[in-house]
């Protein structure tokens, strides 16, 4: 099977980012990789996505590609013929994890529950998206959940900043968190938002060696 773990390992914080133009795509993602970030989660949430994620891997390839918001099976072939090295899902979605498993490529199943992550489990998955993380009670929520699934790895995601973000990394059950907040760090403007994004990508790579 796919190592998705290895996808968690590339940097302590996978940038989750929403695109409306592809120009500004393939900017974004520069200056993510010029801080020092290995990998981003385009989602799949903008009619632009697919066409962002085919901009940015022709033009910044030395990023590792993943498309979150995948809900179904025709989603999950298209991102992956868009260029998608792995694929998220915020909730329980089998139909893309079959596909996934198909195709050999790492999947992160999303959960909210309990329930849903004993679900994820018995479907064979030990590498799960916790979102909204922020909702569900935080690294308190996340630290009581692995001690029911103790070979589980989780991503949390959702309402994490980057002052929250440490709190997270610090639990054995996470070695990675989605973040938001790349994209248009907090007190940037637009004139100055490219370069505040490389600092606020730089910053964030540095968490993994805190």
């Amino acid at each position: 099977m796919a190592d998705t773990f290895a996808i968690m390992k590339l940097s302590p914080v996978i940038p989750v980012v929403t695109f409306h133009d592809v120009d500004e795509a393939v900017a974004v993602a520069r200056d993510i990789h010029a801080g020092g970030l290995k990998t981003i989660e385009i989602t799949r949430r903008t009619s632009v996505a697919v066409e962002a994620m085919q901009a940015i891997a022709r033009d910044v390839p030395e990023l590792v590609l993943g498309m979150g918001t995948v809900w179904s099976a025709d989603q999950c072939r298209e991102a992956i013929d868009a260029g998608a090295k792995y694929i998220v899902s915020p909730g329980v979605a089998d139909e893309v994890g079959d596909v996934c498993r198909e195709a050999d490529i790492p999947y992160l199943p999303g959960a909210q529950t309990v329930s849903e992550v004993a679900h994820l489990v018995r479907q064979g998955w030990q590498h799960i998206k916790l979102f909204p993380a922020s909702v569900i009670g935080g690294p308190a929520a996340i630290k009581a959940y692995a001690a029911v699934f103790p070979d589980v790895k989780f991503c949390p995601t959702g309402g994490i900043t980057e002052q929250t973000a440490p709190d997270y990394l610090k639990l054995p059950s996470i070695p990675c968190v989605g973040g938001s907040w790349l994209a248009k760090p907090p007190g940037s403007d637009e004139a100055g938002a490219q370069s505040a994004v490389a600092a606020a990508a730089t910053r964030a790579a540095a968490l993994g060696s805190s």
